[in-house]
């Protein structure tokens, strides 16, 4: 089932391999190659960081952004605008070795049917409702993909699996319908053609729900439209239960759960789990393709429900430390403790934009990036996630070592009352305010702050003399939406101007604009003044729907022709002020 992904914004060109992964006529191979050092996460070492629980300070985070990350999903709980984004969530937060965040809000288990005629909850006597708790279980929905996705690249890693490589090579009935050229690389990236999804629960043998599956007939040609599909990892899991003997539950125990110790990880969860584990939605028709009543401790997927409750593209059953533990890994290159389930290659190869032909459209190998619909203020060209359609997602961010982890009943009673990302995006953008930066000099610097719908503005005194603004500068926006502006004025304010600059002594802006993602590290800015008799501004602007990090400036200085400062913020002459509008000083 698919994840409403309608607002999707920014660019990225294909980043290179990193020096374990080579292309080959076509086919990829991952493996160290000799005499280049093999990268595993953030600033290139390998590294078998395991999690531990501790405080802000100690991950590196500002704890009041931390404590309004909780009151914030908290608001959820009640009408958002109407219902209830989700009866209850775990609420998991990190930076490096340490989870500085791990909360339950809500219930587990309110409801006991849905009322269309009222669209209201039917609620179970207060004695028989469950409160969520930090172990509680819950229906991953879509966030599955990513574990089939982490199989086949082990494939990729064993060479049983090549990435280039048509699927009938593995599969030959899939060639029906036209889909003969379709590759593996087009099922991780959704590139492959296929609809959205089929209700294959609707046929009742395995045989026919194949049969279905080898006879659809593509929506569009392989590798011309990105489209998410259900369907890519279902095929996907069928090939990789064809080259290893095994059904994908086996090979989600062997291959990652027992190794990294995720003990509450796995498909179709024992009865013995039920009482920890979130209740899903009543299902029943029109809303729902089955009528099953309330789901609890099943699937909610009606397709992964008809394959037996294990199926590539939903089905797995996990709680938020464990998902914790798994993006851990991930930051570490693919190791976690004395465990090993994939090469730094690989995982680097997981993070790497495949489908720079369909920008907004992100997408490592399974991984979704740079997705601020979801991802919030988090989002970077190396940020990596996914979505459930429960109210489930995970988003880690190498650039800055945090993982975030939401997981929420957002179906319970029924999936109509859930609509958008905002508890998600609300969460992120609070995980990544309380990662700090510095000012570039001194103490403080001026900062915009992530308000949507804002402009903020930074005025410079006027100063007679000034030829030349130099100062620091940090960005990190919503793409091609959210300007950061350089204008200058020469009638007291009224109209505005862009001056052209430069960044880090030689980059070129001539529009006077910047945007999106700088690397989230300060850059030197010196600009040309267009007059001696004019105002100067720093402008930022934000639309309604999401926002970056934000912007700092520090070190403002105006210097006259000779490069002699006439205005130096650390020490400004009498009556000689910065004008903040929307901006305030900051020492993060």
């Amino acid at each position: 089932m698919t994840e409403d992904a309608t607002a999707r914004d920014g660019v990225l060109s294909r980043r290179a391999f990193g020096g374990g992964v080579l292309a080959l006529g076509g086919a990829v191979m991952i493996g160290a190659v000799p005499g280049a050092a093999a990268a595993a996460g953030p600033g290139g070492a390998a590294r078998r960081t395991i999690l531990r629980r501790g405080s802000a300070e100690r991950a590196g985070l500002l704890a009041d952004h931390l404590d309004r990350l909780v009151t914030d999903a908290e608001a959820f709980l009640a009408p958002s605008p109407t219902h209830p984004w989700y009866a209850g969530a775990v609420l998991l937060a990190g930076r490096g070795g340490t989870v500085a965040l791990h909360r339950p809000i809500g219930s587990a288990v309110r409801y006991s049917a849905y009322d269309e005629k009222t669209d209201t909850g039917v609620e179970l006597p207060p004695g028989e409702q469950l409160a969520m708790t930090e172990d509680t279980v819950f229906d991953l929905a879509s966030v599955s993909k990513l574990f089939t996705s982490i199989l086949a690249v082990q494939q990729i890693e064993r060479g049983t699996l090549e990435l280039e490589a048509k699927v009938t090579a593995y599969l030959p009935e899939f060639g029906g319908g036209g889909k003969q050229d379709v590759t593996v690389r087009q099922l991780l990236t959704h590139t492959s053609g296929f609809r959205s999804w089929i209700p294959l629960y609707r046929e009742p043998t395995r045989e026919g729900k194949l049969r279905l599956l080898w006879n659809e007939i593509p929506a569009n040609p392989p590798g011309s439209t990105y489209l998410y599909s259900d369907l890519n990892l279902i095929s996907l899991q069928l090939i990789l239960e064809e080259i290893t003997g095994h059904g994908l539950d086996v090979l989600l125990h062997d291959e990652i759960t027992a190794p990294l110790g995720m003990h509450r990880t796995r498909f179709n969860p024992p009865l013995s789990w039920r009482p920890d584990i979130a209740a899903t939605e009543d299902a029943r028709r029109p809303w729902s393709g089955l009528d099953r009543g309330m789901v609890w401790g099943e699937v909610h997927d009606e397709n992964a429900y008809s394959l037996g409750g294990v199926a590539g593209h939903a089905g797995v059953f996990s709680r938020a430390w464990d998902l914790a533990i798994l993006a851990r890994t991930l930051l570490n290159g693919g190791a976690y403790g004395r465990a090993r389930i994939l090469s730094p290659e690989s995982v680097d190869l997981m993070f790497t934009d495949f489908n720079t032909a369909f920008p907004g459209d992100e997408h490592g190998l399974g991984f979704e990036l740079y997705q601020h619909w979801y991802m919030g203020a988090m989002a970077t060209p190396r940020t990596a996630g996914h979505t459930g359609f429960t109210g489930t997602s995970l988003v880690l961010d190498p650039t800055t070592d945090a993982f975030l982890i939401v997981l929420g009943n957002s179906v319970h009673p029924v999936r109509s009352w859930r609509s958008g990302s905002a508890p998600r995006v609300t969460a992120a953008n609070h995980l990544a305010r309380a990662v700090p930066v510095r000012p570039a000099r001194g103490r403080h610097a001026w900062f915009s702050g992530m308000a949507s719908t804002t402009t903020s503005t930074l005025t410079l005194p006027h100063v007679a003399g000034a030829a030349r603004l130099e100062c620091a500068l940090w960005w990190d926006t919503e793409p091609h939406a959210d300007p950061v502006a350089l204008e200058t004025s020469a009638d007291g304010g009224t109209t505005w101007q862009p001056v052209p600059f430069t960044t880090d002594g030689g980059t070129e802006h001539p529009t006077g604009t910047v945007g999106g993602w700088s690397g989230r590290g300060w850059h030197s800015v010196s600009a040309p003044l267009p007059g001696a008799d004019t105002l100067l501004r720093w402008r930022y602007t934000t639309d309604q729907r999401y926002v970056g990090r934000g912007v700092y400036v520090d070190g403002l200085r105006l210097l006259d022709g000779a490069g002699r400062p006439v205005f130096d913020e650390a020490r400004p002459a009498d009556g000689a002020r910065i004008e903040a509008n929307g901006w305030a000083r900051s020492a993060d």
